[in-house]
């Protein structure tokens, strides 16, 4: 048999075995063509927990045939044998598995896959306790004593009282490998039985027309019927590149593509009759130069990075008054939601134009503020959705404002209108990220020492401070040896420990 299919096998057989089916289990071990050792011993297990210990006996048997090393396997054929009351045979097991320990104090079977370390005391142990059976009184006492010399820490009160016990001439329990341990295949050999795809599935891809701005792979993306790949020579020309058609265009070939006011598309070249060739929707075409005007630099940011836009992905227009819904008790219903992060919609103010034609700008606004409680018993779910709504009333009001980008730079503080007018300016695709913190939840903190920071660090979690090399950190707290709470540029989080070192007085 070939050894992934013993491994296959010896896995549900194990499976088996751990759910409780111990016929199933012994099926599956039975169906193993000339099973090694640790396979007979299995079944031998399986077998004592089935209640058929002269099956188990022959499992044993046939375990110390293929390996007459195992010291594991002598010790649970005596086990066996002392339960047949073949006292004899059980002795001269317990025996050869103390002579195969070699001198050792223990052998764990760990590597092999049975999670159970055999101790020398314990064969010992079990000497002993066939010798109580045969009258051999004297004897158990001495091997009791051999098995002190041989026990580990913290096992003397178990020794102590078998001692006692044979004074007393009373019958000692023997020990075993405890049930339902087996012999276990390797992990790695088990999650390798399942062939692995490394390449995966092939997939039909296209090339698109590459970006001026673009470096980088493209992703892989499913073929496009009629998808047009450019010449280099094409892409060459000195008057490629973007464009924005200024007027619908119907051709007049009825099986040609129909281009939308507004739309982009893509020229690959004008020719001296007025005419252009151009890619759009993933399609070749001829569109008159008259109706082209080069895209402007806000149209370029809307184009994925080498991927050119469809023009069923633009923003919907913003819905009239009246189409408007209501949502659920009234206008204001959202003015209770103490989530941290809000998006709302900011109409253009009298008199100055949207971002964008009907279109909306979101503004997120990650708000962070801290409440001081009472430790013990925690506080009822009400009352702390009330005190999370008046906090975060008073955070909108009081709160510091920063402008944050969308990669999660932070610019600066917006302290006043003229601050929030530039920041306004940074308007991408119609998102804006402002960040509100609580302005006085660390006033007060007393300053333990400050620290100066040798390496730059990137935060890991929601509560990390960040901070880059050379930043002067204030020291608020010490968290344990390796990290501390502090505070640096406004924000206060943990930190590493040796991401920094105390700064001297000369510096500070």
């Amino acid at each position: 048999m070939a050894y992934r299919e013993l491994v296959r096998r010896w896995h549900e057989a194990v499976r088996a075995a751990d759910r409780g089916h111990w016929d199933a289990a012994l099926d599956t071990f039975g169906g193993i063509a000339e099973p090694p050792a640790r396979i007979c011993f299995n079944m031998g297990c399986v077998q004592l927990l089935a209640g058929r210990p002269e099956a188990a006996l022959r499992a044993f048997n046939e375990t110390i045939a293929k390996d007459n090393s195992l010291a594991v396997g002598y010790f649970q054929r005596g086990f066996v044998h002392l339960q047949l009351e073949m006292y004899e045979e059980a002795l001269s097991d317990y025996h050869m598995a103390f002579s195969h320990l070699r001198q050792n104090p223990f052998i764990d079977y760990k590597q092999l896959g049975l999670r159970h370390i055999l101790y020398a005391w314990e064969v010992l142990y079990s000497t002993a306790a066939v010798q109580c059976h045969l009258q051999q009184w004297q004897e158990a006492r001495v091997t009791l004593e051999k098995a002190v010399v041989w026990r580990p820490e913290r096992r003397t009160a178990i020794l102590e009282l078998a001692l006692e016990r044979v004074q007393d001439h009373l019958f000692l329990e023997p020990m075993l490998v405890p049930l339902g341990e087996l012999f276990r295949p390797r992990k790695k050999e088990v999650e390798q039985l399942d062939s692995k795809d490394f390449l995966g599935k092939p997939k039909v891809i296209s090339s698109i027309i590459p970006n001026d701005e673009y470096i980088g792979f493209e992703p892989l993306r499913p073929q496009k019927q009629g998808f047009y790949e450019p010449s280099p020579d094409a892409l060459r020309d000195a008057e490629s590149g973007y464009h924005r058609v200024v007027s619908r265009y119907r051709p007049e070939e009825p099986a040609g593509p129909e281009v939308a006011a507004g739309s982009l598309v893509f020229v690959l070249s004008r020719g001296a009759d007025g005419w252009a060739t151009a890619i759009h929707d993933g399609q070749k075409l001829h569109i008159p130069s008259s109706l082209l005007e080069p895209a402007s630099r806000m149209d370029k940011w809307k184009i994925s990075t080498g991927i050119p836009l469809p023009p069923a992905q633009v923003p919907p227009s913003r819905l009239h008054a009246k189409q408007k819904p209501d949502p659920p008790g009234g206008e204001n219903a959202s003015a209770g939601d103490a989530s941290a992060h809000m998006d709302s919609e900011v109409p253009p103010r009298r008199g100055e134009a949207s971002p964008g034609a009907d279109r909306p700008a979101v503004l997120r606004a990650r708000c962070e503020c801290s409440l001081v409680l009472r430790a013990g018993e925690p506080p009822a779910l009400p009352a702390l959705r009330a005190l999370l709504r008046d906090r975060l009333a008073q955070l909108a009001q009081r709160g510091t404002l920063s402008y944050r980008l969308p990669d999660g730079t932070e610019l600066g503080t917006v302290s006043g209108q003229e601050d929030l007018g530039k920041v306004w300016q940074q308007l991408t695709d119609g998102r804006l990220t402002l960040c509100c913190q609580d302005s006085d939840s660390h006033s007060g903190r007393p300053v333990l020492y400050r620290m100066l920071a040798q390496h730059s660090y990137l935060a890991q979690g929601p509560g990390d401070l960040e901070f880059s090399k050379g930043d002067v950190l204030d020291i608020l707290s010490e968290v344990n040896e390796d990290w501390l709470e502090g505070r640096c540029n406004g924000k206060t989080g943990i930190f590493p420990k040796c991401f920094a070192t105390q700064a001297s007085c000369g510096f500070l």
